[in-house]
């Protein structure tokens, strides 16, 4: 029986996509919800799956090319697994099951590094292989083949005298197109520096305190919840979800000539992933406990990585928290994410001297920076709201009590 394959239905915010990667090619077999193609969009990476036990009969839509919403980019046969058309991809079979076996993140890295795949051991699920894998194989000086076939240079031992910094091996250049979600980031970024009159203010806040109360309870924490670690996330969370209360025009958008109040606070959380930043959603953070922040924060991180993050876990959001810290940042300036007129951003905590009551002390400090959009938030109100998080930072207290 002859079966459409489909693209999805794209939400209305996405007009099309691309396809990535056909994991399946003609004439091989698959399994029922075994996965075929990967579609690209401006959000997110959509899979899918194989309707029946059977076999592609025809792929449609070859990689790079732009499908629309329920488009049709090839025919399964199903019921066909063991057909003749099995046999015809048989010759070359080893290198497709070799591609087939590289999950995303570890093809991304291979082919940044020209790498081979059929060199790398695989530990993942029948043997795939996962981005660590790669990532071990590169630790143990595999890639330094390379350029030890080159000792060619014999050819100037005049130069043994002083040391040489000419690179030994050819200087490669490779050039690789911009994946849908790169060129969008870069479109939604270049269009909120041109659209906005952004500004940064900037603050810092003394982390001892929530630190102490994170070292107290963060194992009873874990064991209450169900293995949810205490991180310092939730707490900013619940800290920004109460300033976004007191300063309603942090908490707006844009629309148009319009400025949209939203009467409750939806927070994006920016997560880093091989495929490029991506900032999914909490809802109604006001309702949401410390534990319940924590969880779903370690969900979206999960299912990033593993490009699982689905459209409605990206879809609006009144205020975004980036953590630039993670990786070392002391000071930087985020970026509005449209049309959201701020944007907190966290960064490295650094114990510094610091005065308190004419004494000198060393203290963990975090630097604070909110961007903001000046058509919509006056610096009286920004800085406000930043000074807001700080105090309830140092005296987490005020949180419970809501002062």
């Amino acid at each position: 029986m002859s079966i459409e394959i489909k693209a999805p239905t794209f939400p209305e915010s996405v007009a099309d996509g691309t396809i990535a990667t056909w994991h399946k090619q003609p004439g091989e077999a698959c399994s029922a919800d075994e996965l075929i193609v990967d579609i690209e969009t401006d959000k997110v990476v959509l899979e899918v799956v194989a309707p029946e036990d059977g076999v592609i009969a025809e792929v449609l839509k070859g990689e790079g090319d732009t499908v629309l919403s329920d488009e049709v980019i090839a025919k399964f046969e199903a019921g066909a697994a063991g057909s003749a058309a099995a046999p015809a991809a048989a010759e070359e079979a080893a290198p497709a099951g070799d591609a087939d076996k590289v999950g995303p993140a570890a093809r991304k890295l291979i082919e940044e590094h020209g790498l081979d795949a059929s060199q790398i051991p695989g530990t993942g699920k029948n043997g795939g292989i996962t981005k660590e894998d790669v990532q071990n194989f590169m630790k143990n000086g595999a890639p330094a083949a390379a350029p030890a076939a080159a000792p060619a240079p014999a050819a100037a031992p005049a130069a043994t005298a002083a040391p040489v910094n000419v690179p030994a091996g050819e200087r490669v250049e490779k050039r690789v197109p911009m994946t849908r979600l790169r060129a969008t980031i870069a479109k939604r970024l270049v269009e909120a520096q041109q659209n906005a009159a952004m500004l940064t203010t900037y603050n810092e806040v003394n982390m001892k305190p929530v630190m102490e109360l994170r070292k107290q309870y963060k194992d009873l924490f874990e064991k209450t919840h169900n293995g949810t670690r205490l991180g310092f996330m939730s707490f900013f969370v619940k800290a920004a979800t109460e300033a976004l209360k007191k300063f309603p025009a942090v908490n707006a958008s844009i629309d148009g000539n319009d400025m949209v109040y939203h009467g409750y606070q939806d927070i994006g959380v920016a997560v880093s992933t091989d495929r490029g930043l991506m900032v999914p959603v909490l809802r109604d953070t006001d309702a949401m406990s410390l534990a319940d922040v924590e969880s779903t924060i370690a969900d979206f991180g999960k299912r990033g990585r593993e490009g699982k993050l689905g459209m409605d876990d990206m879809q609006g959001g009144t205020f975004t928290i980036t953590n630039g810290g993670v990786f070392g940042s002391l000071m930087s300036t985020p970026i509005l994410n449209p049309p959201q007129t701020a944007i907190l951003g966290m960064h490295k905590i650094q114990e510094r001297p610091m005065a308190v009551n004419g004494q000198v002390e060393i203290l963990p400090m975090m630097y604070l920076a909110l961007s903001y959009d000046h058509r919509m938030i006056d610096g009286k109100e920004a800085v406000q709201f930043l000074v807001t998080i700080k105090d309830l930072l140092e005296d987490p207290a005020r949180m419970l009590l809501e002062v």
